[in-house]
């Protein structure tokens, strides 16, 4: 079983997708680390040195890849990767999609903190995150209810949602 994990950032993508392989003996794969290997630039050099046009072409180029990889796994990514190209029908076609759905308020208490990880919000100011993070849900929120399962992650545990999940 492929299970893939779609979400906005802070949704807890990654820290669910770790907890969830390991309780299913599943690998574990973050897109945006494998992009970073294969290309061998962190995504933040490839968005300076070679722009947004060239990210989302190989980020199509290696969904589609570790889609075809052999065994079971569960795969995480960020959060405008639904969103371009055919990459929410490939990975709904392939894997079983599970898209985190959190509250704006959940994400500005997540996020507020994380900045200096977070180069797209690095220089958002408190008062305008909400804002911000409710403008990118607007205009994401088609893509990802189209996954195959929705579960909410406000006031839940990790390990509730990956209960759940399961």
């Amino acid at each position: 079983m492929k299970i893939s994990l779609i979400g906005y950032m802070g949704s807890g993508k990654s820290t669910v997708g770790r907890l969830l392989a390991e309780k299913l003996n599943m690998n574990y794969l973050d897109l945006d680390s494998f992009i970073e290997e294969k290309e061998n630039l962190s995504i933040d050099e490839i968005f300076a040195q070679k722009g947004e046009i060239y990210f989302r072409t190989v980020e199509m180029k290696y969904v589609k890849e570790i889609l075809e990889l052999e065994g079971d796994y569960v795969l995480s990514m960020g959060g405008g990767t639904p969103c371009y190209g055919n990459n929410l029908a490939e990975l709904n076609s392939k894997s079983k999609t599970v898209y985190l759905r959190a509250a704006i308020g959940t994400l500005v208490e997540r996020l507020k903190n994380e900045r200096q990880n977070r180069p797209i919000i690095q220089k958002i100011k408190d008062e305008d995150l909400p804002e911000f993070i409710a403008k990118h849900l607007f205009e994401r929120r088609d893509f990802y209810e189209k996954c195959q399962t929705i579960i909410s992650v406000d006031k839940k545990s990790v390990d509730e949602i990956v209960e759940e999940i399961v």
